[in-house]
């Protein structure tokens, strides 16, 4: 494998500050400044631009959470979302109404944003919609509310659904549905894999086709038992599964650090190039695969060949699992995990409150909004989210300065807005200090549209963004336990009994069950997250740093530990070798070790030697895996 990290030496704030790739579609861009601009000219055309700023703050809101997939998944998402969205403006504004006490007003909020965090930790869907609902909650506590009052909230599912609406297709060609496109792009990176073979650029390759398997997985959707499904869909499914069966034995050739032939390294960037309707389906690769991961690869990649030219073939891999139970969300959100995020929100929002009731400040929602932005828990480390966001506000406080210097017009100010939030999809994806650079422009632009001087309210914007800043340091880093290191260990050993799991399958007796390939991505899918916390973790300053990079060896190891389950698979299955009970239960006792380290907050001391040539495929892969772990647990 390549260096442990995967990224080569690096300072801590150079891994913080540096932005991630993004590539955002154009017509992503497109739909979130058309559904910004219209509520905002309608507005001025009626002479309600009071309802005009609710309704554009509706369509920014829709924009975060926008993302380029079928509309059977795109529509409930972004509604979820939505619907807190509004639930939180009319709570807010509510509040505001009533004029209820500031005490009362302040525990309402922590209330909510005790919601708020248990609902954001249940997974992506109820993290926007947690966000939201905190955001919204603390906008319609603060903003001028419009008449009547409620009108807020009713505006910002208005102006949400421009966004929605853009997004719908009139009428999609096959080639160009989100699900095809995601399947021709794993393809490509599997492609770049095979021929990332052997060579130190195999495990980022490995990584990147993760990321894209795990795409084309979120976008299909897991097919209901009894109903039937449309031939297309069906046709992807397949091809997700084929990449699937091609991916395990890529997966044991880049352990065994064992390249392929160009030509063979070619087949899956031609099958993506059929995929979109680029190029004819590829013919099968012909060679001579002379190992059992090789002739592995060879069977999986025959059958996507077949699948692409539309031949009969079934992919050696599993039906995807059953639908999930419809309470499974009740569950999650009053988990002991969930309700944690939720105090740890709580926590910080109150302090918010309490800090804002006892300091001169004439936008104090403001606080509580950033809190509620920098406490989003999919977004990344919570440190490096504070500082960006203080250093964002900043530059965009510059920035709106110059803006708002030689703009002054309605119609140009709602024409800025709306090109600021043509920059929100590809600055959210590419560095959080970017989107809150472009954020603070466009909030200090709808101020200004909305009767109130945008630049008279930079500073204080500055100084509020210092103080939410700063609670949530103290608050909701240092003196919280889940910070890098508590976040790495126990996925960790989460990622530790996947592969245990994993391993169990391949050695279970044939024919191999088809619980096999569903427990490899769940094991694939547990590594991913380990290696993000550890990569987040490297990008905070020490001690977090330096404890997150001790845990680097380990992360390694079971990411070549899963490689090399998946060669063994292919000697079982290829080779004619017999399973290994002393080998495997090797494997199982240093699985246990490790995760008995994590749990202690104990990263192991041992070295592991990279590999310094091919595998010799006539010795065991277990063994070799055994004598790995050995090595880093001694």
């Amino acid at each position: 494998m390549s260096a442990p990290d995967g990224n080569g030496p690096r300072s801590w704030w150079a891994r913080a500050a540096r932005p991630a790739p993004a590539a955002v579609p154009a017509t992503v861009a497109a739909r979130a400044a058309a559904g910004t601009a219209l509520p905002l000219v309608l507005g001025l055309a009626l002479g309600r631009i009071d309802l005009g700023v609710f309704a554009a703050l509706g369509a920014v809101h829709a924009t975060l959470v926008d993302r380029v997939e079928p509309a059977r998944l795109r529509v409930p998402r972004m509604a979820a979302a939505l619907l807190a969205s509004a639930l939180g403006m009319l709570v807010g504004a509510a509040l505001q109404h009533g004029r209820v006490p500031l005490p009362a007003a302040a525990a309402a909020l922590t209330a909510v944003a005790l919601v708020s965090g248990a609902l954001s930790a249940t997974g992506p869907r109820g993290s926007a919609a947690g966000m939201l609902l905190l955001v919204s909650a603390a906008l319609g506590g603060g903003m001028a509310a419009p008449h009547p009052w409620w009108a807020a909230a009713a505006m910002m599912p208005a102006g949400a659904a421009t966004v929605v609406l853009l997004g719908l297709p009139a009428r999609r060609r096959p080639h160009t549905d989100p699900r095809a496109v995601a399947l021709a792009a794993a393809y490509d990176a599997l492609g770049g894999l095979l021929a990332a073979l052997g060579t130190p650029a195999g495990p980022d390759a490995r990584r990147l086709l993760t990321a894209r398997i795990d795409r084309v997985q979120d976008l299909l959707p897991t097919p209901r038992p009894g109903q039937p499904e449309p031939a297309r869909l069906r046709d992807w499914r397949r091809g997700s599964l084929a990449v699937l069966a091609v991916t395990e034995t890529a997966g044991a050739l880049l352990w065994a650090r064992r390249p392929v032939p160009p030509q063979v390294a070619a087949v899956p960037g031609l099958i993506a190039r059929a995929l979109t309707g680029d190029g004819p389906p590829p013919d099968h690769p012909v060679w001579q695969p002379d190992t059992p991961a090789l002739r592995a690869l060879d069977a999986a990649l025959r059958t996507a060949v077949d699948l692409a030219a539309g031949r009969d073939a079934v992919p050696a891999t599993a039906p995807a699992p059953p639908p999930p139970d419809p309470w499974r969300l009740r569950g999650r959100l009053l988990s002991a995990g969930s309700l944690r995020y939720g105090l740890r929100v709580a926590l910080c929002i109150a302090a918010a409150g309490a800090a804002t009731a006892r300091l001169p400040l004439e936008r104090a929602y403001w606080v509580p909004m950033t809190v509620a932005f920098v406490l989003k828990p999919d977004l990344g480390s919570v440190f490096v989210r504070a500082v960006s966001r203080i250093a964002g506000t900043l530059l965009g406080v510059l920035a709106a300065a110059g803006l708002l210097a030689v703009v002054h017009a309605p119609w140009a100010l709602a024409l800025a807005a709306a090109a600021c939030v043509a920059l929100l999809p590809y600055a959210a994806a590419a560095h959080y200090g970017l989107n809150t650079l472009v954020m603070t422009p466009l909030a200090l632009a709808l101020i200004q549209l909305g009767g109130r001087s945008g630049a008279a309210e930079a500073g204080p914007r500055v100084l509020d963004t210092l103080l939410a800043g700063g609670i949530v340091l103290v608050l909701g880093y240092l003196l919280w336990p889940e910070r890098a290191p508590h976040r790495i260990e126990p996925r960790l050993a989460a990622g530790a009994e996947a592969l245990r799991a994993y391993l169990a399958a391949v050695l279970a007796p044939r024919p191999v069950p088809v619980a096999e390939v569903w427990l490899r991505r769940v094991a694939y899918r547990a590594l991913a997250d380990v290696r993000r916390e550890v990569q987040q973790g490297l990008a905070e300053p020490p001690p977090a740093g330096r404890h997150a990079a001790q845990w680097l060896p380990a992360t390694a190891a079971l990411e070549r530990l899963s490689g090399a389950v998946a060669a063994y698979s292919a000697q079982l299955r290829y080779g004619g070798r017999r399973p290994e009970p002393a080998e495997a239960a090797r494997v199982f006792a240093a699985l246990d070790r490790l995760a008995e380290a994590a749990a202690a907050h104990r990263p192991p001391t041992g070295a592991v030697p990279g590999p310094t040539g091919p595998h010799d495929p006539a010795r065991s892969a277990l063994v070799r895996a055994a004598d790995e772990l050995d090595l880093l647990l001694r």
